[in-house]
């Protein structure tokens, strides 16, 4: 009885193994050897050794598509700070409280092209409703999309909204898992609102803030459809490229795959490098609140 359900178990498992490997790891692995190549994808692959490293080194677009890309995370504490207001917002009884957690959360379940879309019409120069909202406060607004100081605050502001309602409902759903006597012992003691929220609240959603903020780093590196629906050709002067974006335009416009599968490899390493820096700050405060 026991061996067949070892079978089950394991005829249940082998799918979406060979799902895994056969459309993750075995791209991801050759992904690592055309990086080495010169490779076309109408011809076979040609061995260049550490010629695309060398290239993409010395590739200004390169390093301006990765400025780029870094740049659009400073959204990433703009959109927590919000998330953690919004959920202690949501955290009292107040009436609709069931609505308005609803329709934070819409955009979540959107389409991001969708979104990027309505967003790229809200931002239009002329009949944009951004713009028009700016009018009724006497402000001339800018072409958001089509100039270079506004195209990537544009482009943080669509993100922070689309991503509000995920990160407001984990942190509703930490604060509402904090002991309650924890709150009572502190207004005993006199503690005030502001050192109860700073001493209690974001200690224990802190593992929450630690998954939005990993999370939020791998999903903003890889920042791909909102730039190629709202400035399909990288933004005035390349201003909104992201690395995504240029590694798909070398890839699949240019017929560069392993140019562009050597940029892939020096994103996954910086980003792994990146989310190890952060698991290694998180254990050791961890470790300095238990001292």
């Amino acid at each position: 009885m026991y061996r067949r359900e070892h079978l089950v178990a394991a005829a249940f498992i082998a799918l979406p193994l060979v799902g895994f490997l056969t459309f993750a790891i075995g791209p991801f692995l050759y992904s690592i050897y055309a990086s080495f190549t010169n490779w076309n994808m109408l011809s076979s692959p040609t061995w260049i050794g550490l010629a695309n490293y060398r290239q993409a080194f010395g590739d200004p677009y390169f390093r301006t598509s990765l400025f780029n890309t870094f740049f659009y995370m400073i959204g990433i504490p703009i959109g927590l700070a919000l998330s953690l207001t919004l959920a202690l917002a949501m955290n009292r009884r107040m009436p609709g409280q069931s609505f308005f957690r609803a329709i934070y959360y819409v955009p979540v379940v959107s389409s991001l092209a969708a979104v990027s879309i309505l967003w790229q019409w809200a931002y239009n120069g002329d009949f944009g409703l951004v713009n028009q909202a700016l009018e009724l406060i006497g402000v001339d607004g800018p072409n958001w999309l089509m100039n270079v100081s506004t195209v990537k605050p544009a482009l943080i502001i669509m993100a922070i909204w689309k991503g509000l309602g995920y990160s407001m409902l984990l942190y509703l759903a930490a604060l509402q898992s904090v002991p309650r006597s924890l709150y009572e012992a502190a207004e005993l003691d006199g503690a005030s609102s502001m050192k109860r929220f700073w001493h209690i609240t974001l200690p224990m959603v802190q593992p929450v803030t630690f998954f939005l903020v990993v999370t939020n780093i791998i999903a903003g590196s890889q920042i791909f459809t909102e730039i190629n629906i709202m400035t399909p050709t990288g933004g005035p002067e390349f201003s909104s490229a992201s690395v995504v974006w240029y590694i798909w335009r070398q890839a699949f416009s240019n017929l560069q795959m392993g140019y562009a599968s050597a940029m892939a490899v020096l994103l996954g390493i910086l980003v792994f490098l990146i989310t190890a820096f952060q698991f290694w700050l998180n254990a050791r405060n961890a470790h300095e609140g238990v001292d």
